[in-house]
């Protein structure tokens, strides 16, 4: 079998918790005889390709062309739909022109604007800008939800959303594949902390890329008077230098910052954290949560998204908003011993083993159709 994957232009550019969903989801399928190639722009031919496979549907500009070009050859689609919706933080959080915008545009309006800013400001322009911007944001999203015959939500929370907002838009098969951790990185007992790592031992630590919806700037406030350290690993969006720098401006001594690290050296930190906060304004999973739930951390982590069909009771939620809640949660858990059934609960649900043997079973089902 072979598939090709096709996702945002900034996959590799601006790494996030789908690039490593694309690129663990590739390794894993060809552990199980499928030939996977990515794709993150252009026109790449398809004509030796069986199915292909799309990701994230809040970025249509991305994947409208390929849709298209898909349907046109007679190609099965599938699409993993990564579908985090941001409007809460827009028009609670922004201020200025952004802040405006958000409380007076619908939420399609929004993205429409923000892809048009991508653009002028990233140059973020390809073969499939101009398509999109003729077609529209929800139109796009629609097309897309048409044509594809697998659809592929990370849980049942995140399929619940989609289906609210595109009630008659797909028709075709449905199977839940949820995102998962590597554990054969992600394993406490074979990780050896060097010395960088090790002056953090029972810190609290933050893995995600730094911007406003993050809401690791609420953190460093959540942390002061607290007596632990905060580390914060991951490097700022494009577009929120400001952010960041409001995140560095208020760090007291116990808040440390070290910029984007290799993934294969992250286990170190997770290893040396007590406990591990993602207390983002939207998480469809949160992979990092994944990661330090199977190195043995206490988690904190948003109640806003789908977290709680990945952590159930096992984690301690928090109001990203609210700097009294994220604090209480971070003490909670830091004062708790930390759970095996949480990592448990991983291993046995949350593994790319799992998630590959997933989506190959949604392959089989559209392709002998």
């Amino acid at each position: 079998m072979r598939v090709l994957f096709h996702s945002r232009t900034t996959l590799f550019s601006v790494p996030g918790g789908d690039t490593v969903q694309v690129l663990k989801t590739k390794e894993y399928l060809e552990k199980l005889g499928v030939c996977v190639h990515i794709a993150t722009g252009g026109e790449p031919d398809l004509s030796g390709y069986d199915l292909v496979h799309l990701f994230n549907l809040v970025r249509p500009q991305d994947i409208l062309i390929q849709t298209r070009r898909a349907r046109k050859q007679g190609k099965k689609i599938a699409l993993s739909t990564i579908y985090a919706i941001y409007t809460e933080y827009d028009r609670s959080v922004r201020d200025g022109v952004a802040g405006f915008l958000s409380n007076h545009f619908s939420t399609s309006s929004l993205e429409y604007m923000k892809t048009i800013a991508r653009v002028v400001k990233n140059k973020e322009f390809h073969e499939g800008t101009w398509r999109y911007l003729a077609c529209g944001h929800r139109k796009s999203q629609c097309e897309i939800l048409a044509s594809i015959d697998l659809l592929l939500p990370n849980s049942a929370s995140e399929f619940k959303r989609v289906s609210h907002d595109f009630p008659s838009a797909h028709n075709g098969v449905t199977l839940i594949v949820p995102n998962a951790v590597d554990v054969a990185l992600f394993n406490p007992g074979e990780t050896v902390v060097s010395p960088e790592a090790a002056k953090y031992e029972g810190c609290i630590l933050c893995v995600a890329r730094i911007e406003g919806i993050k809401s690791q700037l609420n953190l460093v406030r959540a942390m002061k008077g607290l007596p632990w350290q905060l580390l914060l690993i991951g490097k700022p969006a494009p577009n929120h230098l400001d952010y960041y720098e409001k995140v560095v401006k208020e760090g007291g001594d116990n808040v440390h910052l070290l910029g984007q690290i290799d993934h294969e050296l992250l286990p170190q930190y997770y290893k040396m954290a007590k406990v591990h906060a993602l207390i983002s304004w939207m998480e469809t999973t949160g992979l990092s949560s994944l990661e330090a739930a199977c190195m043995g951390c206490n988690l904190v982590i948003t109640e806003k998204g789908d977290t709680r069909d990945y952590f159930g009771d096992y984690a301690y939620y928090c109001d990203p908003e609210s700097v009294d809640s994220i604090r209480a949660a971070l003490v909670r858990a830091y004062e708790a011993p930390v759970n095996p059934l949480l990592r448990r609960r991983v291993l046995n649900n949350f593994t790319w083993e799992h998630t590959a043997r997933k989506t190959l079973e949604g392959y089989s089902l559209v392709l002998n159709d």
